[in-house]
């Protein structure tokens, strides 16, 4: 998101938080020992608007990252060990980035990045797609990238959520709309020539800010700036019933991702110095998707304290056993969490 409006895309944030009525405060779970795959926090001065995060393949414990905006074509690997940037990778042949708000990794190797922002709800009648090979070394770079154009089949679209399943390679686009978001799946396969029409799959999402598939591509997470929700995938691009998940209360929360093998979900924001945090996914019998998961798979269960996204409504989840207590605590509190994290945003975006 530009700075420019920055401002009026926050509003709705703390409105929705007042309007949720006795919201539970998300309980987290505590970090195992320190290492890779745990909390962290960002701690590279540019990265002032982390909006997308991706677990990298071949390099453990290292997620992909990149600002939003007014930065250029950039994305910086970010070792979750130390929070210290190991390689910066400029992109060439894309132009230049307007609003870029997701990162994916494909089954094919490459990242994906999406320049998918709208920031005045819908206006631009295509944005871009970047997708180039993630590097063998962790070092600053050139990489040249492929540009792919997009259009949504029903008219402009403001999104902030792109994901790649890990079996198929289908690229597909959560636009970001209270009471009215959709599903899009892309082609098949993109092509550089021509343009790319995204297609309504017929699941409705409300407020996505982004997603991610679960390894195994059994499970789609979505996250909103409230909370998280996992859908069973049912392979033609139509959702299980929501399950909602434990997910902290960060500020701008802007991010998701999972854990290269499977067994945790990474939560970040934006702002100076903005946290990532771990929360374990649990067990759960009768996973779904292309390629049916075996019984037993990790998967997201519903978590405890997980606000609902939707319109910022704020029924707590049952209870996992793992997480330590913040239930009981009233919205006044969630106001506060969120007040501070803007404001800690706002101060690392001038």
């Amino acid at each position: 998101m530009s700075r420019r409006t920055r401002t009026a895309r926050r509003r709705p944030v703390a409105a929705a938080v007042l309007a949720a009525g006795a919201v539970l405060l998300p309980a987290v779970p505590a970090s195992a020992a320190s290492g890779a795959d745990q909390d962290f926090v960002i701690e590279d001065p540019r990265i002032t608007e982390s909006s997308g995060l991706a677990a990298s393949k071949r390099h453990p414990g290292v997620y992909w990252t990149h600002n939003d905006s007014d930065d250029g074509a950039f994305l910086y690997a970010v070792d979750s060990r130390t929070g210290k940037t190991v390689a910066t990778v400029t992109m060439t042949g894309v132009g230049e980035p307007r609003d870029v708000e997701a990162i994916s990794l494909g089954p094919d190797g490459n990242l994906y990045v999406g320049d998918i922002g709208d920031n005045l709800g819908g206006t631009w009648d295509h944005v871009w797609i970047y997708r180039l090979p993630e590097p063998a070394e962790l070092r600053d770079q050139t990489v040249a990238a492929t540009q792919f154009t997009v259009q949504y089949e029903d008219g402009p679209r403001d999104a902030e959520a792109l994901m790649v399943h890990p079996k198929t390679g289908r690229v597909y686009l959560a636009s970001k709309k209270q009471g009215g978001g959709r599903l899009y799946a892309g082609p098949e396969k993109l092509s550089a020539q021509g343009v790319n029409v995204f297609r309504p799959t017929g699941a409705d999402v409300d407020w996505v800010t982004d997603g991610a598939f679960s390894p195994d591509g059994s499970e789609l997470v979505l996250r909103s700036y409230l909370g998280a929700k996992a859908y069973d995938w049912k392979g033609d691009g139509s959702l299980g019933e929501p399950r909602r998940l434990s997910a902290p209360l960060l500020g701008q929360s802007e991010s998701v991702t999972y854990t290269a093998d499977g067994t945790g979900l990474m939560y970040g924001a934006e702002g100076t110095r903005s946290r990532v945090v771990r929360v374990d996914v649990e067990k759960r019998d009768g996973a779904g998707g292309e390629g049916k998961a075996p019984e037993g798979t990790k998967s997201p269960g519903a978590g405890a304290g997980g606000a609902d996204g939707a319109g910022g409504g704020g029924e707590a989840g049952e209870g996992d056993g793992k997480s330590t207590g913040t239930a009981g605590l009233v919205v006044v509190g969630a106001v506060v969490l969120v007040w501070l994290g803007l404001r800690k945003g706002r101060r690392g975006a001038k």
